[in-house]
Order: C-alpha cells, then sequence, then structure tokens
C-alpha cells in the first residue's frame, strides 16, 4: 500500500514518526511531505524523518496564509497525484485535506484543538475519518460538518504517540533552578487574528524570576528570538537552533507553556507545570482536572506559582509519580493509527 503522509509542524514530527517507519518497515511504500517551517524542518533532521519539502508556512497575515496555502496546494497536487497514494494521513493539514479530497484519496485525519477553528473548518469536513483525544465531545467535531460516525476517540493525549517510547533519564539539577518557557503560536490564526500575546506576563515574570533561577525561551520563529532577545538580555537564555523538545522538558524543574502540545507534554512527563496559554482549550481542562497543570490568568498568580512549584520538592516528587500512573493508563494513538492504515481494503 501506498500511504502519504503530510506532517507540518514539530509536534506533527513526534506523533508520526513512529507510525511512518512502522507502516515502512512492514512493506508499505511511505512519502513524507511538509513545508519550510523552520520548527518542523530541523527537528525531522534530528528525528531522522526524510521529508519531501513543498511550499512555505505563511506566516501571520491573511493573505499571505491565503497565497502559500494555494501555492503549495497547487505543488502538492503535483508531487503527491505521481506518488498515487492509497491513503493520506494529516494531522488537519488544510493543504493535505484539499489535494486528498480533490485527487479522491482516503484521508485520515487527527486533530485535538476544534478551538482551532480556521483548520477545522478546512480539513474535518473533508476527512474519511477523523482520530482525536477521548476527552473532547462529538460534538465539537459534528460542527464542522463530519458526521458522528466518522469520528474515533483514542483514550490518549497525543504526546503519549511519544512519551510512551521515549525512556531517558532525568537531568540533574544544579545550584541553579532551571525554568523552560515556550512562547505561543502568534502567526496560528486563532492567536494573530484576535491579536492576543502574553507579553506582560512575561515581563514581570522575567523580572521576578531571572536573579533566581535560569529560564530559557524556546521560541516557534526567528522574529520571535529577536523580540526576546532585544526584550530580555542576558536575563534570559534564548534557544537559537532547534531541539529535541522532550529533552529539554527533562533538563527543567519548571515548564511554563503559553502554547499545548508541550504543556501537555511535560504535564505527562511529570515536570510541575503551568499554563499562561492565551485562550482555553479541552486538552489543558483536563490536565488541570488531572492535577497536573496549574494556570495563571495574571502576571502576580505567574510569579507567584512559579516561585513555589521551582523549589517544592514535595510537590515535585508528588507531580512525578501522578504523571506515570496517568500516562501508563493511556493507549498509544500510534497503535491506532496503524490498525486503521492496516483495516483498509483497496
Amino acid at each position: 500500500m501506498k500511504i502519504w503522509f503530510d506532517i507540518l509542524t514539530p509536534k506533527q514530527v513526534m506523533f508520526f514518526n513512529r507510525a511512518a517507519s512502522l507502516l515502512r518497515q512492514s512493506g508499505h511504500d511511505v512519502l513524507c511531505t511538509s513545508r519550510r517551517y523552520r520548527e518542523a524542518v530541523e527537528l525531522a533532521k534530528i528525528k531522522k524523518l526524510d521529508l519531501t519539502i513543498v511550499g512555505s508556512h505563511g506566516g501571520a497575515d491573511r493573505y499571505d496564509k491565503l497565497r502559500e496555502s494555494a501555492n503549495r496546494i497547487y505543488e502538492l497536487a503535483e508531487v503527491v497525484r505521481r506518488f498515487g497514494p492509497d491513503v493520506a494521513l494529516t494531522f488537519s493539514s488544510p493543504e493535505g485535506a484539499r489535494v486528498a479530497y480533490g485527487l479522491g484519496i482516503r484521508h485520515i485525519g487527527f486533530n485535538d484543538s476544534p478551538h482551532a477553528e480556521a483548520v477545522a473548518r478546512l480539513t474535518v469536513p473533508l476527512m474519511s475519518k477523523l482520530f482525536t483525544p477521548w476527552i473532547i465531545p462529538y460534538s465539537a467535531w459534528t460542527s464542522y460538518g463530519i458526521a458522528g460516525k466518522n469520528i474515533s476517540r483514542y483514550r490518549a493525549l497525543d504526546p503519549a504517540a511519544w512519551l510512551k517510547h521515549e525512556e531517558k533519564p532525568e537531568a540533574k539539577a544544579g545550584d541553579r533552578k532551571t525554568i523552560l518557557l515556550r512562547l505561543e503560536e502568534s502567526k496560528a490564526s486563532y492567536i494573530a487574528d484576535k491579536k492576543l500575546g502574553t507579553g506582560k506576563m512575561i515581563d514581570d515574570f522575567v523580572n521576578g524570576l531571572s536573579d533566581s533561577a535560569n529560564i530559557v525561551v524556546l521560541c516557534r520563529y526567528q522574529d520571535q528570538i529577536a523580540e526576546v532577545e532585544s526584550r530580555y538580555g542576558s536575563r534570559v537564555h534564548v534557544l537559537k537552533d532547534v531541539v529535541d523538545g522532550t529533552a529539554l522538558v527533562r533538563s527543567a524543574q519548571l515548564f511554563i507553556g503559553a502554547g499545548g502540545t508541550m504543556t501537555a507534554e511535560a504535564a505527562l512527563l511529570g515536570k510541575p507545570t503551568i499554563s499562561i496559554a492565551p485562550i482555553h482549550y479541552y486538552v489543558e481542562k483536563y490536565l488541570v482536572k488531572a492535577g497536573l497543570v496549574k494556570l495563571a490568568d495574571d502576571s502576580k498568580a505567574l510569579v507567584k506559582l512559579a516561585r513555589k512549584m521551582v523549589s517544592d520538592k514535595e510537590y515535585q516528587q508528588k507531580q512525578k509519580k501522578k504523571a506515570a500512573r496517568i500516562l501508563a493508563g493511556m493507549e498509544d494513538p500510534t497503535d491506532r493509527m496503524v490498525a486503521a492504515v492496516n483495516s483498509l481494503r483497496l
């Protein structure tokens, strides 16, 4: 069978990497496409995932998003037509969904973010099957036009797909604690369109903690790197190169996330985790209810929580045990992915 993955983000590199490898090992012909997007392309190199690059990320501007998406559909259609896949797997790739639909290719889609409305509207109605975590209600997806019978839920959060297969020792903490800060996906339409951001909170956090901890900032885009360096100087350490995010999370004593995936990843690794995401979502709600994540809605709460959590060893041990138990109870989404492909009849 010929299988096509369209892999657009670093999360998708982690999520699809093992499935692509397993399907290849079992004799399938696999094509993995992506776009020019710094974090995804560089992480794929680290993970030794071979990608065929087609098109570019559109940035934050609506017109640029539309133009780059249209160009990518045009270019991707030719690449995919030549490959001739029997099935497409995407994590709600708008271009992947359009090309699969246009060429009559069955499309197995994944998504844990119904709050990303633009992407959902462009992809979910075109999927043959949608897989999603069990904590997201069917109604969150049927409102976008897919029938409930075409939705399948797995009992896991997406990072379980790689965390269940990565057994690495924790890094030993030095005298000075390390706090890892992951910035928001500022060019995503659900943030850029609403002009949401966490700048004021991060300003106050750096002012309050930089003297007592190493603050490592993980940016998503080159312009974020430049802005953070200009804004905070030597008070923070900005990572300029793309790194293995899981290993980075393991090395920190506290994780603060303004996005989704790494917040869930840190929580499931048992790291004390604070979410400062500018919007709230189903996965975050579950993690808070499970006691794996704390919310900070303002600067005062963020600084207070960070100071307590980074130094409370009893809390840190409790989180590690709780997370290990919750992760062990989750299934592996990769198993569902591979089974769905293998069940198809040509």
